[in-house]
């Protein structure tokens, strides 16, 4: 199974009946010229990756903006639309003070797998004392987070709330819980790297911001920013195959990550073992 772990649904066009909240989503993800597209093309995409399930983020900046720019609705629709294919986390605003009244509700009343934060664009230090009730609501109903961290191309998010260091303390104090640090916590990688070999529950995803090509970016990450057996022998079982679609093209990322030279096992966990583990799909 193949599983894309961090998917930014805003132009599914069955949540896109709103132009003025559409184009609010160009702006505050910076693509400018997306446009939506059918639930039919968006599974096509997905074949044509051969990725079997996708990971539906939400984003709620509710008061930071005034805006909730992808919902837990919006994305339990989707999911209901094809939940053979989508699974659907939830994202709620630190700073709301019914904060977690909503996280509640997103994992009672709309079954949603997981929580999706950005440290960044949310303005919030992940080892702030405003985040434990999140994460104990999350310990409790055995839910993995999602972060953004490291560099983020979104207008408005400084990098230094998502440095992958930030979160050494919600690993240490939080071992039960699952935590995902996306896009390889890049350029800060060695501070990724640590945190993957120290902590047991800490994860990483390969939806890498490249600036050359995916096959160019990734043998600079993993062949020469790391040394080029570190993944295989060391933490094969902490790496998320990520796409960031639709600012990537998932079959791209797929590619650029078969032309590293990992061990086929390694490169199966990659694409999708490490993400059944991680979301708990084997139950």
């Amino acid at each position: 199974m193949v599983i894309d772990m961090h998917v930014h649904p805003g132009f599914f066009q069955d949540i896109c009946g709103d132009r003025e909240r559409t184009e609010m989503r160009r702006q505050r993800y910076g693509l400018y010229k997306t446009s939506p597209s059918p639930l039919e093309h968006t599974l096509e995409v997905m074949d044509h990756a051969g990725i079997d399930k996708s990971v539906l983020l939400p984003l709620d900046l509710t008061t930071i903006t005034g805006e909730v720019v992808i919902s837990n609705d919006e994305v339990r629709t989707l999911v209901s639309l094809a939940p053979d294919r989508f699974v659907g986390f939830a994202s709620v605003d630190p700073h709301r003070k019914d904060a977690a009244v909503e996280l509640v509700r997103c994992f009672e009343d709309l079954g949603l797998s997981g929580l999706k934060l950005n440290p960044s664009s949310q303005r919030f230090h992940p080892g702030d004392a405003i985040m434990a009730p999140i994460y104990e609501l999350c310990v409790k109903y055995d839910k993995p987070i999602l972060f953004h961290s490291g560099l983020s191309w979104e207008p408005n998010a400084p990098a230094k709330y998502a440095r992958p260091l930030e979160f050494e303390d919600v690993a240490l104090g939080y071992p039960e819980l699952r935590i995902c640090l996306a896009h390889f916590g890049w350029p800060w990688i060695d501070e990724t790297v640590m945190l993957l070999i120290k902590y047991p529950n800490v994860f990483t995803d390969t939806s890498l911001l490249y600036l050359d090509s995916p096959k160019d970016f990734y043998e600079q990450l993993f062949k020469k920013n790391m040394g080029p057996l570190w993944v295989d022998r060391n933490f094969a079982d902490k790496v998320l195959f990520g796409s960031n679609a639709p600012r990537f093209r998932p079959v791209r990322l797929r590619e650029g990550l078969e032309k590293v030279g990992f061990k086929p096992r390694t490169l199966e966990n990659i694409l999708g073992l490490n993400a059944v583990h991680f979301l708990k799909l084997e139950a």
